[in-house]
């Protein structure tokens, strides 16, 4: 008998970086063991760049929200997250962990001028057309003062051997999800950020091994650890594979 792939990992053969195929592993966003696990490590790192609120009612606009892997990083800190995305399926998900969904272009966001103490731009960048347009609506939505939190992909060919030569191999990454083209150099975001008010700085992150390579022996052997602790998101200097940064907007 041949064998047949799960539901939840059976996908249409689609263009890369097809926005469709987020409707395909829908089953997969909140999988400890599923194709976005990664994701949820970026998450986890992303939200340790965001302080506790400064003030009540603070806003914090998650573009490109997914299924809400922000939230549970969040809690506590004190803000109302409202998260952005064309994907429907993902956005009932992420309502589901108490986020405002908003059906929306990150290039086009529908909220208003300077609504926002905090925007988190989390791996998104590098899955849109027009980057700058995007960079241009997170600024454009931030008080001043207000923090803008970023992660991406560098535009680097060590960054497409990884993320798309190899990475799309691995369990850790759906296969076609980047298209290399739309990956961001981090210097040109630095001088895109500062063209609309903020002074980002930039560093590199990257998996630490050992966890990584515990999660992947475990993954291979269909070990599901739920005690384990998931492989945590690092500094490194390197910013040639994945980045982060963070920068407030001037007043």
């Amino acid at each position: 008998m041949r064998d047949v792939a799960p539901p939840s990992t059976r996908q249409r053969v689609l263009p890369r970086n097809d926005p469709r195929q987020y409707d395909d592993l829908a089953g997969e966003w909140w999988r400890p063991d599923g194709v976005f696990a990664m994701l949820h490590w970026i998450a986890e790192a992303r939200a340790s760049l965001v302080p506790p609120a400064d003030r009540p009612d603070a806003l914090l606009v998650d573009l490109g929200c997914g299924a809400g892997l922000l939230a549970p990083h969040l809690a506590g800190k004190g803000y109302r997250h409202v998260g952005v995305d064309l994907t429907r399926s993902a956005l009932a998900q992420a309502a589901a962990h108490g986020v405002t969904a908003v059906n929306g272009d990150v290039a086009a966001v529908p909220l208003a001028d300077g609504c926002a103490d905090v925007v988190s731009a989390g791996e998104v960048l590098e899955h849109v057309p027009d980057w700058r347009a995007a960079v241009a609506e997170a600024c454009r939505l931030l008080r001043p003062g207000g923090l803008l939190v970023v992660d991406t992909l560098n535009d680097t060919a060590l960054s497409r051997l990884v993320a798309v030569h190899i990475g799309e191999r691995l369990p850790t990454v759906p296969r076609g999800i980047h298209d290399p083209r739309l990956f961001v150099d981090d210097r040109e975001l630095v001088a895109e950020c500062a063209r609309h008010g903020v002074e980002l700085r930039v560093r590199g992150a990257r998996p630490e091994l050992r966890g990584l390579v515990g999660w992947l022996l475990r993954r291979a052997r269909g070990v599901v650890a739920t005690g384990a602790r998931a492989p945590r998101i690092v500094p490194t200097r390197s910013t040639a594979v994945l980045y982060q940064g963070w920068g407030v907007r001037k007043g």
